[in-house]
């Protein structure tokens, strides 16, 4: 009986280019694997992004793992007056496993965001991340919260949930919904020195992002945040100064696609 090691091992100059063809293997021992993203532009005020995805030869699984667009950062309420600040949220994530077949379909979208920069005590929320297609209906990830801000800084507030999903909400095997960053507090009235602002994150993905102005008469949001993330919030630390900051957009929805 022939043993594992009495076979010759060959060299791939040994082979003949072309020898080797689809019709050589069995049909259960083809397999295509591989990783697909989607994504909006990264910049400011991004748009997302919307495909129609076909299902490549000798696929019979897909995963696809969603994150919604982050929310915009806050404007300020009024230019005359001390504020403090709640940073916008992250986008939320969910996952989804099925069978499917060769050339089925799926539409793809990553969310954005409204686009246009805060001026207000409150911006927009992220656009929701979905696919629809073969074995999946309505998957989605919603987007973030926008961020807020207020002239009330005396009032103690927290950290809160903007929004409750169970685990298989959204039609997803498994979703996380991030928290809503807690608000920042001025310590000294009017001359309000010293602010601090967490920007939500999206789960898995991201990382912490803070803003800290000590004595800055205005600060705008930035331009470019990372994926699923929330948005950065104009901010100031004096009253009387004229003019307000504006907050920034939020970071593009994503779409991870795993096919074998």
């Amino acid at each position: 009986m022939a043993t594992y090691s009495s076979y010759r091992a060959l060299t791939t100059e040994e082979i003949a280019d072309g020898s080797l063809t689809d019709t050589n293997f069995a049909d259960t021992a083809k397999k295509t694997f591989g990783v697909l993203w989607v994504y909006g532009d990264p910049g400011a005020c991004t748009p997302g992004c919307c495909c129609l995805w076909t299902v490549p030869s000798y696929v019979s699984k897909v995963t696809f793992e969603l994150w919604g667009a982050g929310g915009n950062g806050h404007g300020q309420c009024s230019c005359d007056r001390c504020h403090h600040y709640r940073g916008a949220q992250g986008g939320q994530y969910g996952n989804k496993t099925v069978a499917t077949t060769p050339g089925c379909q799926y539409t793809v979208c990553a969310g954005g965001v409204y686009r246009c920069y805060s001026i207000e005590c409150t911006g927009c929320n992220g656009c929701t991340t979905y696919v629809n297609g073969y074995n999946i209906s309505n998957l989605c990830a919603c987007g973030g919260q926008t961020g807020y801000a207020n002239t009330a800084w005396t009032t103690a507030c927290y950290s809160e949930w903007a929004y409750c999903k169970s685990p298989t909400d959204t039609c997803s095997d498994f979703n996380l919904v991030p928290m809503v960053p807690g608000w920042s507090n001025a310590n000294v009235f009017c001359h309000c020195h010293n602010q601090e602002e967490w920007m939500g994150t999206a789960p898995f993905i991201g990382s912490t992002i803070v803003s800290q102005i000590r004595e800055c008469w205005i600060r705008c949001g930035c331009w470019t945040v990372p994926y699923g993330a929330g948005g950065q919030g104009g901010m100031g630390t004096y009253c009387g100064s004229g003019a307000c900051g504006q907050g920034g957009t939020g970071g593009s929805g994503l779409v991870k696609i795993t096919y074998l």
